[in-house]
């Protein structure tokens, strides 16, 4: 599958919307299903679009099959880890059938290449479920080291890891 990484553009909103949710919601990423309070943030493209970098996935059909958002030095009400001197990406999704053939990479990588772009950045951090075992596979293939100390909880039982890539 050959998959072309660029910014979401307004049209695709909901689309991306979507492809987010059931994600989160398929891989049991939601403590509380469907009636999670997190699933309106992940729904909302157009806020993130407007107040961070929205990257989407698309396929050669220029089908949305994943996205992700990525939070440069200082970015603002998305940056939910990242400290002076770091940028972030978050809600990282990728539809269900589009899994194992490179999209997850792509999206991670390009927000590598922003974060280097980014003067004054001299990290990438990210959270993630300890459930999400390929999105930590693909993590520590691109040199993301874990950083424990870092590990945060949203909601008391829930504790998301933490991963840290140096430049």
């Amino acid at each position: 599958m050959d998959i072309t990484i660029r910014a979401v553009r307004p049209e695709e909103h909901q689309a991306l919307a979507e492809v987010t949710a059931q994600a989160y919601l398929g891989d049991g990423l939601l403590a509380f299903g469907e009636s999670d309070e997190y699933l309106i943030e992940l729904r909302d493209v157009a806020r993130r679009a407007a107040e961070a970098e929205v990257l989407v996935a698309v396929g050669e059909d220029e089908r949305v099959v994943g996205g992700v958002t990525f939070v440069a030095e200082g970015g603002g009400p998305w940056a939910g880890l990242a400290r002076d001197g770091e940028a972030e990406f978050r809600m990282l999704a990728v539809a269900r059938e589009a899994r194992r053939r490179g999209a997850g990479e792509a999206l991670v990588r390009a927000c590598v290449e922003r974060a280097r772009a980014v003067e004054g950045c001299a990290r990438l951090v990210l959270s993630c479920r300890q459930s999400m075992r390929a999105a930590h596979r693909i993590y520590e293939r691109l040199g993301f080291v874990r950083t424990p100390e870092r590990d945060w909880q949203p909601l008391p039982g829930v504790t998301l890891f933490t991963y840290t890539l140096e430049f």
